[in-house]
Formats: C-alpha cells, sequence, structure tokens
C-alpha cells in the first residue's frame, strides 16, 4: 500500500496582494505525476484545503479540477477540513466527490465509524484503515459551559478532543474485527501538538482555551497524518507521526525552508515514511541589511546576464537607512535583478540581554516573565529615572502575583 500525506494548500491565498494561483497549478499538476510515477493507492490531505472559508471561485475550480483528475489514476483521496476552511462550503461538495472515489471529511461527524475509512490497494483489497480526523471544533465536542472560566475550560477541550481520537480509534478496530483482520490503523489531524515549531503564517487555533495538544494523548496510530503546521517535522520522536508541511512557503520566514510531502509505504504491516522534496514554483526572498548590504546581497543571488524567474522580495532595511525616500532606492537597486519588492519594513534592533535575544523566538514557556520585561524595556527610549521606576514597578508587582497577594 502506498499513500501520500500533504496539507495546507492554502489555495486562494492572496500574498501581499499577488495571487498564488500559478504555484498552486504548478503543483497540482506536479502531485498529479507523482501519485502516477509511484503508483500512490491513497492520497491524504490533511486540511486547509482553502485559504479562506470564502475562496475565490478560481481556487474551487482547481480543486474540483483536480479531483476530476485524480479519476484516471485510481488513487483514493481524503480531504479533510481544516482551521481555514468553511465547513458549509467544503460540504456543499461532499456527495458529489464521493462518487469520484473521494472522501471530504469537513467536520466532526455524530457516529464515529462515519470517519472510518478503509483504504483498498489497486485490486481493491481492504488494506489500511483511516481515522479521517478534520479540524476539530471546540464546539463540535464541547457541551456548552458558559459558567466556566477560561482556565476551567482548558483541560475539558483537551480530554474532550483526546476522546474524540479514542472514539474513532475504537471504530477502526470494530471495523477490523468486522473484517476479522488487523489492518494498520492511520489517524489524521489538524491542530498543533505541543512542541511543534511554527511559523510566522501559522494561526493560533484554540486561542483561550488549549494552545497545543499532547503527543502522547493520541491513540497508537501506526501513522498519523498532521496538518496546521507549515514546517515538515516529526513529532515526539516518532518518524510515522508526521506533519508534513504546506507545499508552498506561506510567509517570507519559509522561504528558506525546503517544501515536502510525506510518502509512506506499508507492507506487511510495516509503515515506512520518506519525505519528496516539493519543487518552488515562486521564489522567495528576505534579505536583510542597510541598502549598500541589500545590493550585495541581490548580487550574490542573481546573474543578470540570465533570464531567470522574477522572485519576489521582502527588504528588512536597517533603521539607520529607513528614510523617507528609502523605497524609491530599494527600487533603484532592484532594478537590474529579477525581482519585485512585496515588503519593505525596518529592521528593529533586539540586544541581547542576559542569554535572551528576541531573534531567538523562544516559546513564553522557556523564558522567565524578568527577561521578558527587560527584552521590552530595552526596546524603549526611556530615560535612566524612568527606567528604575519601571524595574522597581515591576518587581513589586511580580512579587504580589507570585505571593498570592491581591492588594
Amino acid at each position: 500500500m502506498r499513500i501520500l500525506h500533504t496539507s495546507d494548500w492554502h489555495l486562494g491565498q492572496n500574498f501581499y496582494g499577488k495571487s498564488r494561483a500559478t504555484e498552486h497549478k504548478q503543483f497540482l499538476s506536479w502531485l498529479l505525476k507523482l501519485i502516477q510515477e509511484k503508483q500512490a493507492d491513497a492520497l491524504i490531505v490533511a486540511g486547509d484545503l482553502f485559504d479562506t472559508g470564502s475562496p475565490p471561485s478560481y481556487a474551487r475550480e482547481m480543486l474540483n479540477q483536480f479531483v476530476v483528475d485524480l479519476q484516471t489514476l485510481n488513487c483514493q483521496l481524503i480531504l479533510l477540513g481544516g482551521n481555514h476552511d468553511s465547513v458549509a462550503m467544503l460540504n456543499e461538495s461532499r456527495k458529489l466527490f464521493s462518487c469520484l472515489n473521494s472522501e471530504l471529511i469537513a467536520n466532526v461527524q455524530t457516529e464515529p465509524e462515519n470517519q472510518v475509512i478503509t483504504l483498498t490497494d489497486k485490486q481493491g483489497k481492504p488494506t489500511v484503515q483511516c481515522c479521517a480526523i478534520p479540524f476539530i471544533r471546540p464546539r463540535d465536542v464541547l457541551n456548552s459551559q458558559s459558567n466556566k472560566d477560561e482556565q476551567a475550560e482548558k483541560p475539558d477541550l483537551l480530554t474532550a478532543i483526546k476522546k474524540h481520537y479514542l472514539a474513532i480509534y475504537q471504530a477502526a478496530e470494530d471495523k477490523n474485527k468486522s473484517l476479522n483482520q488487523d489492518l494498520p490503523i492511520i489517524g489524521t489531524g489538524h491542530l498543533t501538538v505541543v512542541n511543534a515549531s511554527t511559523t510566522e503564517s501559522v494561526r493560533e487555533i484554540y486561542i483561550g482555551t488549549l494552545e497545543a495538544f499532547p503527543a502522547n494523548q493520541f491513540p497508537p496510530f501506526d501513522y498519523l497524518a498532521l496538518g496546521h503546521i507549515h514546517q515538515p517535522q516529526n513529532i515526539a520522536g516518532n518518524e510515522n507521526w508526521r506533519y508534513s508541511g504546506s507545499p508552498i512557503a506561506m510567509s517570507f520566514d519559509e522561504a528558506s525552508r525546503e517544501k515536502s510531502l510525506v510518502f509512506i509505504e506499508i507492507e506487511s504491516g510495516n509503515v515506512n515514511a520518506q519525505l519528496i522534496s516539493i519543487p518552488v514554483f515562486q521564489p522567495l526572498y528576505c534579505i536583510s541589511g542597510n541598502l549598500e548590504q541589500i545590493k550585495n546581497r541581490l548580487s550574490e543571488l542573481f546573474d543578470s546576464d540570465n533570464e531567470q524567474q522574477i522572485a519576489w522580495l521582502d527588504l528588512e532595511i536597517d533603521s539607520s537607512n529607513f528614510h523617507s525616500d528609502v523605497q524609491k532606492q530599494a527600487e533603484q537597486i532592484c532594478e537590474d535583478y529579477p525581482v519585485e519588492i512585496l515588503l519593505v519594513r525596518r529592521k528593529r534592533k533586539s540586544p541581547q540581554i542576559k542569554g535572551f535575544s528576541a531573534a531567538d523566538k523562544l516559546s513564553l514557556d522557556e523564558i522567565d516573565p524578568t527577561q521578558v520585561f527587560e527584552q521590552k524595556l530595552t526596546e524603549q527610549e526611556l530615560t535612566l529615572e524612568q527606567n528604575k521606576k519601571l524595574t522597581s514597578l515591576f518587581a513589586q508587582t511580580l512579587a504580589q502575583i507570585q505571593s498570592g497577594d491581591p492588594n
């Protein structure tokens, strides 16, 4: 059994006023060729098919055409809803897609068995049970608890998600029993798992209720196909529990990172997963420094004598160079290169203090409140007296909070 796992297509994305339609079309064309080359039996797309709940018509047409084109390759398709997707909009196509060897699960289903899909090989033999779990909206798994405070809601949502996964996993095991077989069980999900590395383009899902789901709360899936995080990575050191990542860079901070999808081979109950690199269909570069450094970097990146694809630029310019006509000067520097400037911004100074720098991009649970306060203080233009006063007030407030004194 051969399965491809991808996610976070974000069809219809508008990127600083630029459409990604050409890139997505090229990616889907490349994907169809890969499916044919690998003789894949199934394709799993783990959420965020579209960038918004109301995608442009060309994006919806693009997905529809892909579903149609896939039919000639005898490859099952599992489409899952993500936090960016509209449940109502996706469900409009569900019954139609089901007639085209494609299963679309937009949201949590009432009956767990409706989220278990038996995948078959080219000969139609049952080979894998797939627990098709999309983005889980709190309202779908939680009862109304309006009287509970935010802290009380956190464990309730975590427990509810855990119970949902266990219910679907149990339904898959029951299906195996009905077939009198012990088929591998694949899980899916569209959520943030604890310690997953994110990028700027990833939005928080469970704001105020659940920041991330612990990996040890998942059932023992033979493979776990995750979406939502755009950077390819495994989870909890398990090579068979993976985020595939997005197929194209969704923000400039993803520009230098290789994009991929996962190729899964299952034989005699053994699961082997490996990454397959995705070509870059639209070059993106984030260049930082003063104007002279930017000019030098452009000359390193591009050979002006050769015809090259137009690259999109994010220019992060030092504060000393950031003045009223900086945009014009930047455009003049870029005239001789195959580039288009999409973003020009000031580079802020963030001095390193006590082993902590804003550039480290640490999460709040990795640093203490004093480090955060000191970092923010260095970014302000304050007199020595103001600095001392604020530091004293912060120390008093922190002491009160830690002692539990409400006054």
